[in-house]
């Protein structure tokens, strides 16, 4: 067990570590470890995030960054850390409730269209548009008519935002079956999490093919050389994170690009363009 002297008599980094090795299990001291790493490479690849909106205010670039994934995939969590030392006045976070009954009555992507970028700023989704393409269908909350009408439409849509001058960046967070039920247990046992579960979690697993099934449906209709879909398939959570950063900076020439950090091109064991053959986590 580690004493109040041992933190007080070790200001060297590498000595007190060796006290760490000596008093702790190898799994618990590679854990440390790990934690450590990736503190690291995180605060150095949110200030590139910072240099990368710095340009992109200086520029008036419009950047749409899409998250989107099965429940419990981990996108509010790489939200956070994406959005976690930005400037709010040229950033903002979208999680848009379910719509009302005058949006129902109106073209599908009009409550989306107030929400994109305006000159200089970067918008992150937390979903998008692409709730028509899975989750609706799944559960029942579109018609056939609706599904098949948007899966027309949105390559259309997202072509004349991109001739408009819009960046977009689709993520698909790919996780396994097994680790999306121990993240659904982990969320029931934690009281702050709790709130997370809800009954649509619940459908997550019993429709699981279901899921599977649309999910490859909107990769095929939507995967375009303009707005490709990007998987991060991975069940690390904190490799998702970090991959997931590093591919929106290696996405563009900002000023002062890899000042700060050590690696910024995405591992292409992890970040992968959608592929038919493409055999994913999910």
């Amino acid at each position: 067990m580690l004493t109040l002297q041992d933190f007080q008599k070790h200001s060297d980094k590498d000595a007190f570590m060796e006290v760490l090795k000596q008093k702790l299990s190898e799994e618990r001291f590679n854990e440390i470890l790990n934690t450590v790493r990736y503190e690291k490479e995180l605060l150095e690849l949110q200030a590139e995030l910072v240099d990368l909106q710095q340009w992109v205010a200086k520029t008036g670039k419009r950047v749409c960054v899409i998250f989107e994934g099965r429940d419990a995939a981990g996108k509010g969590g790489s939200i956070r850390r994406f959005a976690e030392h930005l400037n709010p006045r040229s950033m903002r976070v979208v999680a848009l409730n379910k719509p009302t009954e005058v949006e129902k009555g109106q073209w599908y992507f009009r409550r989306y269209i107030k929400e994109l970028p305006n000159p200089g700023e970067i918008v992150l989704f937390d979903r998008s548009w692409y709730n028509r393409a899975v989750v609706e269908p799944v559960l029942g909350f579109c018609t056939k008519d609706q599904y098949d009408k948007f899966m027309v439409q949105v390559p259309e849509f997202e072509h004349m935002l991109y001739e408009d001058g819009i960046d977009i960046i689709k993520f698909w967070f790919s996780i396994s079956k097994e680790e999306q039920e121990s993240r659904f247990i982990s969320r029931l046992q934690n009281p702050l999490k709790r709130w997370k579960f809800s009954a649509v979690d619940k459908e997550g697993q019993r429709k699981w093919d279901d899921y599977t099934f649309y999910k490859e449906q909107m990769f095929s209709k939507s995967h375009t050389t303009i707005s490709p879909w990007i998987i991060i398939k991975t069940d690390i959570k904190k490799q998702a994170r970090l991959e997931s950063i590093r591919h929106l900076l290696s996405m563009f020439d900002y000023d002062g690009k890899g000042n700060s950090a050590e690696t910024i091109l995405p591992d292409p064991n992890v970040v992968l363009r959608y592929h038919r053959l493409l055999n994913n986590t999910d």
